[in-house]
C-alpha cells in the first residue's frame, strides 16, 4: 500500500456513481504498441496519421485494412491485465459504474466489463463505408496477416460497399452516442478514476475536467505528470496493473 495516497481507497470506497476512463497506458502494459508505435515491418515505411484518414482508406483500401487487421492480430495476442480486471472489479462491486475508453481494442471486455464505451471505436466493430450506422461481422483474420501485407477489406454484405475498420480517423467526430454516454456519465458520477491517459487528446481529455467540474473528485493513475493533475484531488503515480488493484484492495479489503 506504500504506492498508494491513504485518502485515495477511502473516496473509492465511499463513491456510489463511478466512472473509469481509461486510455493507451493501461492497454501498453499488456503489449499493446500505441498507435504510432505500432509501425514495424511493411508499416515501417509510413506515417501512422497518413493511414489513419478516410482519404488514405478511398485512395488505397486494401494498404489501410491491412494495417488495421495487422493491429487487430496483435492485440489478439495480449491479455488483459490486472488493471482491466481491476476495473471490472470495480464495476462488479459499485452498480452503474461506466467505463470509459480512448483504446481501440477489446482488452476492457475480456476482462470482465459489460459495455465499455469506446469514444475512438474499436478494432472490433467494423461497418459499411456507406452506412455507418450498418455494422458488419468481425471478419477471421486473414493468412499471412500477422507479416503485415495488403489485405482487401470485406464488402458490405446490404449494399455491397467496403467495410472499413470502426476506429474514428483524423478527421472524424467522435461517435456521437459514445461521446452523449461519456458526458452524461462524468457529469453524473461522484468519482472519475483517469488511467494511463496523457489528457492530451481532445475531446476526450476533457471528460476528466468535465467530472471535476461537476462536482466529482477525480483520481489520476499514470507514472508520470500529466496536464490533469491540477483537476485531480489524488495523483497515484505508477502503472495501472499496479496502482489499480492495490486501490480495489485497499478499499474492499475483502477482495
Amino acid at each position: 500500500m506504500s504506492l498508494l495516497n491513504p485518502s485515495a481507497a477511502g473516496l473509492l470506497r465511499d463513491a456510489r456513481r463511478i466512472v473509469v476512463f481509461t486510455g493507451a497506458g493501461i492497454s501498453a502494459e499488456s503489449g499493446v504498441p500505441t498507435f504510432r508505435d505500432d509501425l514495424t515491418g511493411l508499416w515501417a515505411q509510413f506515417d501512422a496519421q497518413r493511414l489513419a484518414t478516410p482519404e488514405a482508406f478511398h485512395a488505397d483500401p486494401d494498404l489501410v485494412w491491412g494495417w488495421y487487421e495487422w493491429r487487430r492480430a496483435r492485440v489478439l495476442h495480449t491479455e488483459p491485465n490486472p488493471g482491466h480486471l481491476a476495473a471490472a472489479a470495480i464495476e462488479a462491486r459499485v452498480p452503474g459504474t461506466v467505463v470509459i475508453t480512448q483504446n481501440v481494442d477489446d482488452l476492457h471486455e475480456r476482462a470482465g466489463s459489460r459495455a465499455p464505451v469506446h469514444l475512438h471505436g474499436s478494432l472490433f466493430a467494423p461497418r459499411c463505408v456507406a452506412e455507418a450506422a450498418h455494422p458488419a461481422p468481425v471478419p477471421e483474420l486473414a493468412a499471412g496477416v500477422g507479416e503485415g501485407r495488403r489485405i482487401p477489406p470485406p464488402r458490405c454484405a446490404d449494399c455491397g460497399w467496403l467495410v472499413r475498420p470502426g476506429v474514428v480517423w483524423f478527421g472524424e467526430a467522435l461517435p456521437e452516442a459514445a461521446l452523449t454516454a461519456a458526458v452524461d456519465a462524468a457529469v453524473a458520477c461522484d468519482l472519475l478514476l483517469t488511467v494511463g491517459t496523457s489528457g492530451v487528446v481532445y475531446p476526450a481529455a476533457e471528460i476528466p475536467r468535465l467530472a471535476a467540474r461537476s462536482g466529482a473528485t477525480v483520481i489520476q493513475v499514470n507514472p508520470e505528470p500529466t496536464p490533469l493533475d491540477r483537476v485531480c484531488e489524488v495523483n497515484l503515480r505508477g502503472p495501472a496493473a499496479e496502482i489499480l488493484p492495490a486501490l480495489v484492495a485497499a478499499a474492499w479489503k475483502e477482495i
